[in-house]
């Protein structure tokens, strides 16, 4: 067996590449570089399900990062649970090719309760008053007390918000080395989010982004070089292609404006009421599932969503077979935006009205992915004054709410979800050995073959799954 390590650079495209990235662009040289022809939904949980099982969504049920559960009439995102991914997963196919391979899942996501050898994920401590530590999930759990004693707390709050930024990924990064050092997996899976962020929030064509490649680039190549002295085989990918956007499409207000959303009003502000509507949309950056109750109003729905400015296309059952998301998980239709565009999930009318943690940054409660979460409210005056006024609060023990985010959803500029429509905006795959390197463009379903075959070389059968 080859020790393998797998970058997972979120966001890199192969216009990137050739911006300042010279780690990256010398593993390209040495084996080579490929787009990588993504799925639909191009979002992180769908597509690393996709990675790790070789199968589309239709297969292992990840729709999307997070969609509405019939049974609960309950919208969940972000959910962490390795269970909800249908199929055999990348460690047990190669398991069966050898007993003695392990693998580390360095925060990919579906994380917890894993089969994986070695998992390090996110984790924070929710407490009863509200707030919110930063901690890890790991598997061992002993690993958890290695990592915290050896690398420190693990940066939540530079891991996603206002705050996200490089450290975040610097962590990861000396997470992945000790682990490969002390454990000595076979495969290591490693995610590195850093190019996301501005990437959202000001766009691909921003100069600052020149910038956020060198940054990333410098911590893949400490850790390439690090490998390779043992002779590691080395992967870098990427789930999607970040593209410019206009603005949102407010998918969800237009349904409530057709009669079809329903909201309950608690203390002068509104929260959906998915279980009482007749439609409402999961918003999640370039992609919506939208839920009828009614069947007999499917039709009427998909109509009145076809008109709207920003929608490229809805899918109804035929159209879901043909992106393969054809699974009892997805909406009865399925919304794509304009490459321009993306979809926010705000459902009221008016901000006055909108739920507190609209303005916090919560990824469990809304019900929507939520980019804004990446700005410090423009309009607050002294913004530093009133975090550190709220840190004070919730240090002396006062409930508190940390409401800095604003409700302005003009503010992201770059988003992903639908399929680039040129391929070097999409996401790319890079390998140090130029023998495993197709011949044409690698499709996401292909990934778990092609690792496989980094691993085990020609003992592999020539299949994805």
């Amino acid at each position: 067996m080859n020790r393998v390590l797998v970058l997972n650079v979120a966001g890199l495209t192969l216009d990137l590449l050739g911006q300042d990235a010279p780690h990256l662009a010398a593993l390209a040289r040495r084996g080579g570089a490929r787009p990588l022809t993504t799925i639909t939904p191009a979002v992180t949980c769908s597509v690393q399900a996709t990675f790790t099982t070789g199968l589309l969504p239709r297969e292992h049920g990840i729709v999307a990062n997070g969609w509405y559960f019939r049974d609960l009439a309950e919208v969940f995102l972000w959910r962490q649970s390795n269970r909800l991914v249908e199929g055999e997963k990348i460690w047990d196919a190669a398991r069966k090719l050898n007993p003695q391979f392990t693998c580390a899942k360095l925060f990919w996501w579906y994380n917890m309760h894993s089969s994986a050898d070695y998992t390090v994920t996110p984790r924070p401590v929710y407490l009863a008053d509200g707030g919110k530590l930063p901690d890890i999930y790991t598997q061992p759990p002993g690993l958890r007390e290695e990592l915290n004693r050896q690398l420190g707390e693990f940066p939540l709050f530079r891991f996603w918000g206002p705050g996200a930024g490089i450290v975040s990924s610097q962590w990861i990064k000396d997470c992945a080395q000790y682990v490969y050092d002390q454990r000595k997996p076979t495969l290591t899976l490693v995610y590195l989010p850093h190019l996301d962020y501005n990437l959202q929030r000001l766009g691909p064509k921003h100069p600052a982004i020149r910038e956020d490649v060198r940054r990333i680039d410098a911590v893949c190549g400490e850790l390439i070089e690090h490998v390779q002295k043992d002779g590691t085989h080395v992967i870098v990918l990427s789930e999607y292609g970040i593209t410019e956007v206009s603005g949102p499409v407010h998918i969800n207000r237009v349904l409530r404006e057709a009669g079809l959303l329903a909201v309950r009003e608690e203390r002068g502000r509104e929260l959906l009421n998915a279980g009482a509507s007749e439609a409402f949309a999961v918003a999640d950056h370039q992609i919506a599932h939208v839920y009828v109750k009614p069947p007999g109003r499917i039709p009427e729905v998909k109509c009145l969503l076809e008109a709207v400015p920003g929608i490229e296309l809805v899918l109804d059952d035929e159209g879901k077979r043909r992106y393969g998301l054809d699974h009892p998980r997805s909406g009865e239709l399925v919304a794509l935006s304009r490459a321009d565009r993306w979809f926010a999930y705000y459902y009221w009318r008016d901000d006055e009205r909108a739920p507190d943690f609209a303005r916090t940054v919560d990824i469990h409660r809304k019900p929507g992915y939520d980019p804004v979460e990446l700005f410090i409210d423009p309009a607050l005056r002294l913004p530093k004054f009133r975090i550190a006024r709220r840190l004070l609060q919730k240090k002396l023990g006062f409930r508190m709410l940390m409401d800095v985010i604003g409700l302005d959803a003009t503010l992201p500029k770059g988003s992903h979800g639908r399929v680039t429509d040129k391929a070097e905006e999409g996401p790319l795959f890079i390998t140090s050995e130029a023998g495993c390197l197709p011949a044409s463009a690698v499709a996401a379903t292909d990934i778990k073959a092609l690792i496989l075959r980094h691993v085990f070389g020609d003992q592999v059968p020539g299949t994805n799954r």
